[in-house]
Parts: C-alpha cells; structure tokens; sequence
C-alpha cells in the first residue's frame, strides 16, 4: 500500500468514525475530510470543490424541492384518502407506504417513487402522531430494492446492462432483473413490515419536533360557502366528515348576524358563514375538499402583489395595540397590508366573527399578508411570529400540476431522453415558473447540511480511486474467492459491492466491479452473467450509510436520522437480500458456460 493510499483510507476510516460517534455535526465532519484531504495532498486543490456541482448534489436538491411541491399540492394525499382514514399507526402505516413506494419504483427511478411518498408519509405522521424517522428509512430502503425488478428502476441495473454489451456484445432487457429483483422486493417488504421497530425509539422527527413541543390549542378560521361548492345542500355531518374527526363546525352565521350552533343534520346554504375549528392542517384540507373560501381572502389586497406572500403564525404581547382591540378595528389590511385567517384561543371557543373579536394577550393568529412587508406590520402590531412553524392553512395551493410535472419527468427517465440530474432540475425549475412553490419555500425545503456533506465527500471519496486504493481492492478480491466454492464466490463478489458502494456511488461500484466480476467469471470457467447480476444487486442495495445512495441522503434530514442509525434496519436488510439474492441469481442464471 502506497503512503496516498494509506492516507485516502486513514481519513475515510476517521471520517467514517465521527459519524458513528455522532457528537460532531455531520456535515462539519464532511468538511474536515474534505480540508484533511487537501492538507495531505489527495485531494488537489482545483477538485477540492467540484463535488457541490456534482449530479447527486442536483438530484437531492432537486428532488426536495419536488417533493415540497407535491406535498404544498395535496395530489397524492388525494388519491391515497380511502387509504390513509385507516392508518392509524406506524404497524399499518410502514407497510402501506413501504409497498406504495416500492411498486411506484419498479417503473419509476427510485429516487422519484420516494419524492412522491414522501410528503404523504410526513404529513400523515404529523396527523397520527408516528414519528418521521419510523416511516421514511424504510421508505426509502423499499425504494432501491423496489429498483431491482426492472432496468430503469436503478441506475446500477441501466450501467451493469451496458458492461455486459461491452463485454458479451447483449446487454441485459428490460426485464431479465425481475426474477431475482421480484422475490428480493417481496423477501425485504415482508421484512421492513416488522423491522422498523429496529430504529431509535426517541421519538425524533426531523423538522416536525418544535411543532410538537410548540402545544397550540385549535384554530377557528372562518369560511363562507360559495355558490357553487359541493357543500351546498349537504349537511353539518357531512362537512364534518371530511375533517376526519379533527375539525369541526362550531358556529353557523346565516343572513350576515344570525349565529346558529349546528346540529349534525343542519343544511348548509350558500353564502353561509362557518366558523371551523381544528388545527391548521386538517383546515386548509377540509377547505379545499368542500371548495369553501377562507373570510380573510375574499378581496385581494394591492400591497400583496409586489412580492411573495407569507403566512405566519404570531403571538400576541402583552404591549400589543391588538389587545382589547378588534381586526375590523385596527384595520389589520387597510393599514397593516395583512389579513386575518385563524386564531386559537387557550380554554375558550370561538362563536363570532373574527373581524368583531376582541383580542387578548397570549391569542395566536394565523397572518398573510406580502413578505416584504410583514416584519414591519409584526413590529408596529407587538406579535411575536413563530418562525420556526410551517404553516399551512391558507399557504398550500391545491393542484394536480406538481404531480403532472413529475409524471414527465419520470416518463423522461424512463425513456432516457433527459439525464437525471437535469430531469429534476428542470422539474424543480417549471414548478417554481409555475409557482407551485415560491423562492421563499424552496429555500425553506432544501436541507443544506445534507447537501454541504455530499459536496464535501465526493472529491474525498474520488481520492479512494485515484489514489490506485480501487485497484488494490480488486487484487485482493481476486485473491480472496480463489478458493472457494461457485456460490461463495458470488456471495463475496455482492458482499463487497454492498460494502464498496456506500463509500463511491453506485454506478462507481458498477463501473468498478463489473469488469472484475466478469473477469472473475471468465478465470472460473463460468458464465459473467450471474456476477454481473451480483455486483448490479450489491451496487443498488445501499443500506448501512446516508451517503452511498441519494435515496438514504433524501430522508436523513427530514427524518432526524444520525449516521449510525441506518445501521440498525440496514444491516438485517442488507444479510436477507444476500441470503435471498445469491441463490436466486444462481437459480435464475446458470453458472456454467
């Protein structure tokens, strides 16, 4: 072993360590590999930055702000209702969303199927109450081994069908992975069912935990029924209904000053007034199934149109003008340019007209109003914004079109007409031209430490290869199987692109050890064909670090995971796609000649 070799492994080996450790932030540990490199001298300095242009930087970030558009959306939450009414915890919520995933990445790129899911997997945690980090790990390890039943679900499957063209002159079909990839995706759905019990029980849930610690007691919003909403002529129950049990009627205002207290069985008119009660999220759904218009947003203010609109929510203080006051009063849009959309009250229901209440101290309110000018009207009103919050009654935009926008895209790689770094660029692009999402929510999605560590350890991961420590690898794998039985030769071929690939990428892995696989194929007197299938399973079949596939790198953030968690459900994962996956590939493609 060279002294660059002994180096690039040394700082991998620390670097590998500080994660386990855990007491460092993540991505502060991926920029000190990266200096420890260029101090050293593997890392040249005209490379040190070209992994945060590299394309996995451009399809993580791409693929958040994907995902952000389809959950502001509520397309998929749509079609998945009859569904999600009966998840009610993590035992029946892993599998459905787990198979969900794991289908949709069979004809889709995996990283695609997880964008999708995602937003529904966060939002129906926050519902229920099951942590982020029960859900989405499996998610997304049900999307790479999803990814195995076809060629397009994998990039590992796409580069190992070409390196065997290069090498027998037939690359593999579409479907000559469904075979081994079928039963190693039913073996893993079986086992990700139950084995999400294997991560961390703490409760942590990414961004959505100072939500919950942040108790609020439910909002009242007011909304009046339009002329042509599906709600005229149905019932109080009925509008109830679509609430879920977490929101409800609580005040009817009829012929503008008439307040009636519904009973289940009263009849809903047009240009009725409701008061609703329920937390943000289940109001702004409940607003857009019955096609009801929230109070606050009937006019649309000037002063909204010279940028971006915010919604916020705000505490009143106890030296705020608002206290003792009415939002009619103040003139909250004629002088302040914001609007009133909901306000929870501690201990006390709502039944008049939020223009006419009188405010108190402590009172939380739901504003929108234009960005620009929103912290000036906070400051002048004394409100306290809970910035931290995500809010959604009266910010999401209810559309197909995000879900449209993806569907292309995942047709675009499907067909490979686009790369797929520049799909979910381009993606991202149109949904932002579309205002599916606006600047201020893009930024908000992306999770830069995730992408700070994928920048950072990319050129120190390349410093592995031009160092010659790929090299060394492959000489030392030659001779490890040289002994040992056809079988256990394919094992340690998958054995070793499992462990290779968390520390390249997997089309590195591929590119790496397809040649020496078949190589070895060739030297044994066998067919390359089952190697190859080895090292395409082992390259896709990530499941021990954040940082080998962009799928397991997407989740990291939003699920609050450290390094060492994807250990704990990874590694069982990993040792029954070996036990399932070797015998099958010797099954399926005859070792001889």
């Amino acid at each position: 072993m060279t002294l660059p070799q002994a180096l690039a492994f040394g700082i991998l080996a620390v670097t590998v360590g500080l994660f386990v450790w855990g007491r460092i932030a993540y991505e502060l540990v991926a920029l000190l590999a990266l200096a420890a490199g260029l101090a050293v001298g593997i890392v040249p300095a005209d490379k040190a930055f070209s992994g945060f242009s590299d394309d996995i930087v451009i399809i993580v970030a791409g693929a958040l702000l994907v995902s952000a558009a389809v959950a502001r959306s509520g397309a998929v939450e749509t079609l998945m209702r009859p569904l999600l009414r009966h998840l009610r915890g993590p035992a029946t919520q892993v599998p459905a969303l787990v198979g969900a995933v794991m289908v949709s990445s069979i004809f889709t790129k995996n990283i695609g199927a997880l964008a999708i899911f995602m937003p529904v997997a966060l939002q129906l945690g926050r519902r229920t109450g099951t942590p982020a980090s029960a859900l989405l790990m499996p998610m997304a390890f049900a999307s790479l081994i999803g990814g195995l039943v076809t060629m397009i679900g994998t990039s590992p499957n796409i580069i190992v069908s070409r390196v065997r063209e290069e090498i027998t002159g037939q690359p593999f079909g579409m479907f000559d992975y469904t075979p081994v990839g079928a039963v190693i995706a039913l073996s893993g759905l079986v086992f990700l069912a139950f084995g999400w019990r294997l991560l961390p029980r703490g409760g942590r849930s990414g961004a959505a935990g100072l939500e919950e610690a942040i108790a609020i007691e439910p909002y009242t919003t007011e909304a009046r029924v339009p002329a042509g909403s599906a709600m005229v002529g149905r019932t109080v129950a009925e509008l109830e209904a679509l609430g879920e049990g977490r929101a409800g009627v609580a005040t009817v205002i009829r012929e503008r000053f008439r307040r009636y207290p519904p009973t289940p069985d009263w009849q809903i008119r047009a240009d009725d007034v409701l008061l609703l009660e329920g937390d943000a999220e289940t109001l702004d759904s409940m607003l857009a199934r019955a096609g009801l218009r929230l109070a606050g947003e009937r006019r649309t203010d000037p002063r909204e149109e010279e940028g971006e609109v915010a919604v916020i929510e705000a505490v009143i203080t106890a030296d705020s003008p608002l206290v003792g006051a009415t939002p009619a009063g103040v003139k909250l849009r004629e002088r302040h340019g914001i609007s009133l959309l909901a306000v929870s009250r501690s201990g006390r229901r709502i039944s008049q007209r939020l223009a006419t209440l009188r405010l108190r101290r402590g009172d939380v309110l739901i504003l929108k109003g234009a960005e620009a000018r929103l912290p000036e009207a906070l400051g002048s009103l004394r409100v306290l914004p809970l910035t931290e919050r995500d809010v959604v009654l009266g910010r999401s935009r209810r559309s197909w079109v995000p879900l449209v926008v993806l569907g292309i895209a995942m047709l675009l790689l499907a067909f490979h007409v686009v790369p797929v770094a520049v799909t979910f660029f381009g993606a991202a692009v149109v949904l932002l031209l579309l205002r599916s999402l606006t600047m201020r929510e893009a930024y908000e999605a992306i999770e830069w430490p995730v992408l700070i560590l994928l920048g950072a350890l990319i050129p120190v991961s390349e410093a592995i290869q031009t160092t010659g420590g790929t090299d060394l690898i492959a000489g030392w794998l030659q001779g490890a199987v040289a002994g040992l039985p056809t079988i256990g030769s394919l094992a340690v071929i998958m054995v070793v692109a499992m462990a290779v690939t968390p520390f390249l990428n997997n089309a590195a892995t591929v590119l790496m050890m397809g040649p020496i696989a078949a190589s070895l194929a060739q030297r044994l007197g066998l067919s390359p064909d089952a190697f190859l299938m080895a090292v395409a399973v082992g390259a896709a079949c990530d499941f021990l670090t954040p940082i080998g596939h962009q799928c397991n790198t997407l989740v990291m953030g939003p699920g609050g995971y450290r390094f060492g968690d994807y250990w704990r459900l990874g590694l069982p994962l990993s040792l029954i796609v070996l036990v399932v996956g070797v015998p099958m590939i010797a099954l399926v493609w005859p070792l001889g000649q």
